[in-house]
């Protein structure tokens, strides 16, 4: 017990339980991927239902994050942490025990409340518990697993799914989310503010429905074929949406969900937006080149998923430094480095994919945007935080974390859209399946390369030197908190 006691409250034992829980959650975003045909023959489901186990999952994360946010505020930000732990790890056990298609898509979603409580917490809390001096170092960490969660989710889904079934692809999440859970209440201080909170009712409703409608809309927006529903379903996200912000805007000096002063931190306005593209251009990739793999090359889960292990392998060890050399250099350089890498990684895969290819010829181009991610991943996360104070963590996590998962929304209904178009058109011209998979591969490249480039755009808005004085982030500090008041 005593050994414990030591434990509670050290700045690392918070991080790597903060991490096991956001580990789960990131990787529950990929693993599925892989998984797809498995599903779709185990449970005698369509393509259609089993894409919704995939956008099921992130379409209640992202409508819930700033809700989840402002509830950590209200209730404390371990309390919620431990119960999206113990949402997400039941939920988990009702994916792996599905009877059929449905029951796996309600499950899904209730994982997705589960990862929308707990998310928005961690940062919160590394920014409680960790000196200035030291935050850097812990987010560039945090970064660097939300990179490896983000793209070892095929290796390990691979894995999973050629040895013991698709089911363990969620089941695997049981025995962590429990020693996360037991660690949260052993290690994690139970830190609220000492002064009453206000709950936004309307501004939860606000929010929640715009971004479920403009999500949905996203997401299935192919499926009806684009139709007057979908579009006025969009029209009424947006004006939600503007409902919202409008309704934020009168609330700034009464604690609202978003406050308005963190957008003045170009830092922060900057990385946001460069989250979303990120989160595009990933599922931009991975989607199409897993199905490619199996479907054209006729790979098995488990060697798909190796064929991406490379890029997880060299994320991981590059991301610590990069995140270490944004903090001497500069951020933009370290960005720009990996925005570009990644994007060469891209065009390397697209140029070779054909019918025939040998699959360790991707080996090269997957190790290339490795090194990419890794050098995204960990400085992003780190320059968005940088300046903003620990009484605004919890609204600048929620607003960082829900544009990441709009993004991934936004990149899976695209790149789905895309894939589902071409395929069908060049089917048509009576092209074997193998031919035109490979030419609609080409054609769906362009959509993360795109990302990318308004990516590499939003870098160059970064302060060329990160290393500021003790000063001039403190005075900074200290405007965020009189604006926000």
């Amino acid at each position: 017990m005593r050994t414990w006691r030591t434990w509670r409250g050290n700045p690392w034992a918070v991080l790597v339980t903060l991490s096991l829980g956001f580990f789960m959650t990131l990787l529950d975003l990929t693993i599925v991927n892989i998984a797809i045909p498995d599903m779709m023959s185990g449970l005698g489901a369509t393509l259609d239902q089993t894409l919704w186990v995939v956008s099921g999952y992130a379409l209640a994360l992202s409508a819930l994050i700033i809700t989840a946010s402002r509830l950590g505020d209200l209730h404390g930000p371990r309390t919620l942490f431990a119960a999206g732990l113990a949402v997400f790890t039941l939920a988990s056990v009702g994916c792996g025990f599905a009877p059929g298609p449905t029951w796996l898509v309600a499950a899904r979603v209730a994982q997705g409340l589960g990862a929308a409580l707990l998310t928005p917490q961690t940062m919160t809390l590394i920014v409680s518990v960790f000196p200035a001096a030291r935050r850097g170092t812990a987010m560039g960490i945090w970064g660097m697993v939300a990179g490896l969660a983000t793209l070892s989710g095929p290796t390990l889904g691979g894995i999973l799914v050629s040895t013991i079934g698709w089911r363990w692809i969620f089941l695997v999440n049981v025995p962590i989310g429990i020693a996360a859970l037991v660690l949260t209440f052993l290690v994690v201080p139970d830190i609220r503010t000492s002064r009453a909170h206000r709950f936004d009712l309307t501004g939860v409703l606000l929010s929640g429905a715009a971004l479920f409608c403009l999500a949905f809309g996203l997401q299935e927006g192919q499926n009806y074929h684009w139709g007057t529903g979908i579009w006025a379903l969009l029209a009424a996200g947006g004006g939600l949406a503007a409902g919202f912000l409008f309704h934020q805007s009168r609330r700034q000096d009464r604690e609202p969900l978003i406050p308005f002063a963190l957008f003045r931190d170009r830092n922060f306005t900057a990385m946001t937006a460069l989250v979303g593209l990120i989160s595009v251009a990933m599922l931009g990739l991975v989607l199409p080149f897993n199905l490619y793999l199996q479907s054209v090359l006729g790979l098995s889960a488990l060697k798909a998923g190796l064929v991406l292990a490379p890029s997880s392998l060299v994320s991981m060890t590059v991301g610590p430094f990069a995140g270490r050399l944004a903090d001497r250099i500069g951020g933009t350089y370290v960005l720009l480095t990996g925005v570009f890498c990644y994007a060469v990684g891209i065009v390397a895969i697209a140029l070779l994919a054909a019918p025939a290819t040998a699959w360790y010829a991707f080996v090269p181009a997957t190790l290339v945007t490795g090194l990419g991610v890794g050098c995204i991943i960990a400085p992003m996360s780190t320059e968005a935080m940088r300046h903003v104070p620990p009484h605004l963590a919890g609204a600048a996590s929620g607003v960082n974390n829900t544009v990441r998962q709009i993004g991934s929304v936004v990149g899976a209904a695209a790149v789905g859209a895309l894939l589902q178009g071409r395929l069908t058109a060049e089917l048509a011209t009576g092209k074997t399946y193998a031919v035109a998979f490979t030419a609609t591969l080409h054609t769906t490249a362009v959509l993360p390369i795109v990302a990318l480039i308004a990516g590499a755009a939003v870098c160059f808005l970064l302060p060329r030197r990160a290393k500021a004085t003790a000063a001039a982030g403190t005075c900074r500090a200290g405007e965020l908190a009189l604006a926000s008041r």
